[in-house]
């Protein structure tokens, strides 16, 4: 039987072509995704499922049935590793979230609000941030791209009456850094606890009423892939597993930042490994993009901010909270320690 339709036939060829290899690049070793655009294609990976969706409709109807065939395993592909998103594994109870959530949970007891954003070389609104603490009853927050000016900005809008611990890691002058913030008073402090080509990652241990281990926070962030930075920025996500798993403390780590990597990226779940898991994921409560936040009309439509946690830590309650003046949503999550 004739085929229908050329053009739409091209069309269904070209997405087809495009899915299939964004499919076999998440496939490929994490060594491999430094090569140059790998890294910024496997950006894309969640909305290849519409993408070979709207493929597969238009190769039915001009009738490319090997076009069809390889859109319908794209799919599959995508379901497949977008599904853990959608049932999880932790199961928080609601009266927990809620109590959380209205800051009724006792601050230093066993669950945690936490929030993570990167706030664009300390352009983001500071006075919103905290403002965003308050309301969600934020008692962990880890920022990236501080400057000594943004940090200024934050003690005016009051960050030390909700936030009073504080521990950040900025360059002198015009440059950037990363800092930690807590409503519990942080011990064991580190400015660099993963010295990366990336950005010096500061670490703070908090004692928890009720864990049987502390927890201890790092502020991270990792080299963007753009040319020229494909190689840093792998080289910046690997040392954070090498790095961690070198570390002596006997705490539970949470690692909260700008991974400038998705879950479609291997070099993320190179650090995920069997210890970590990624709150969003163990939620369950769908996928969370974080960036582009600043690219109006665009959405933002990639999940590079992360909360990591380990297995014993159970997580919940995660949302994004957009944050005028930055280029990436704030990231939020329930942590609930055994």
């Amino acid at each position: 039987m004739r085929t229908k339709h050329p053009f739409l036939g091209f069309v269904a060829r070209s997405l087809t072509c495009i899915a299939v290899v964004i499919c076999l690049l998440r496939l490929t070793p994490a060594v491999y995704q430094q090569l140059p655009l790998v890294s910024n294609l496997l950006a894309f990976t969640p909305w290849v499922v519409l993408m070979a969706a709207i493929a597969l409709v238009l190769a039915l109807i001009s009738r490319r049935w090997f076009t069809a065939i390889l859109a319908v395993i794209c799919i599959g592909a995508q379901l497949y590793w977008q599904a853990p998103f959608y049932r999880g594994g932790d199961h928080l109870d609601e009266s927990v979230a809620q109590a959380a959530r209205s800051g009724t949970a006792p601050v230093g007891g066993s669950v945690l609000r936490v929030m993570t954003c990167n706030v664009y070389e300390g352009h983001a609104n500071a006075a919103q941030i905290v403002q965003t603490v308050r309301e969600q009853h934020v008692q962990v927050l880890a920022m990236q791209e501080i400057t000594k000016s943004f940090v200024a900005r934050l003690d005016q809008a009051g960050i030390a009456s909700v936030l009073p611990y504080d521990l950040t890691v900025s360059i002198a002058h015009g440059g950037t850094g990363n800092g930690l913030w807590s409503a519990i008073p942080l011990t064991q402090e580190r400015n660099a606890e993963i010295d990366s080509v990336a950005s010096n990652m500061p670490a703070a241990t908090l004692w928890l009423d009720g864990g049987s281990v502390p927890l201890r926070f790092v502020s991270v962030h990792t080299t963007s892939p753009r040319p020229g930075q494909w190689d840093r920025w792998y080289k910046s996500i690997e040392q954070i597993g090498d790095q961690i798993t070198r570390s002596a403390t006997n705490a539970d780590y949470v690692l909260m930042g700008d991974f400038n990597a998705s879950y479609d990226h291997a070099p993320l779940r190179d650090v995920l490994g069997d210890r970590f898991k990624d709150a969003t994921q163990a939620a369950g409560e769908g996928l969370k993009f974080s960036w582009p936040a600043d690219k109006w009309p665009i959405p933002a439509f990639s999940g590079i901010d992360h909360i990591l946690v380990e297995h014993n830590v159970t997580v919940g309650d995660v949302q994004t909270v957009h944050i005028q003046g930055s280029d990436h949503r704030a990231l939020l999550a329930t942590l609930q320690v055994a």
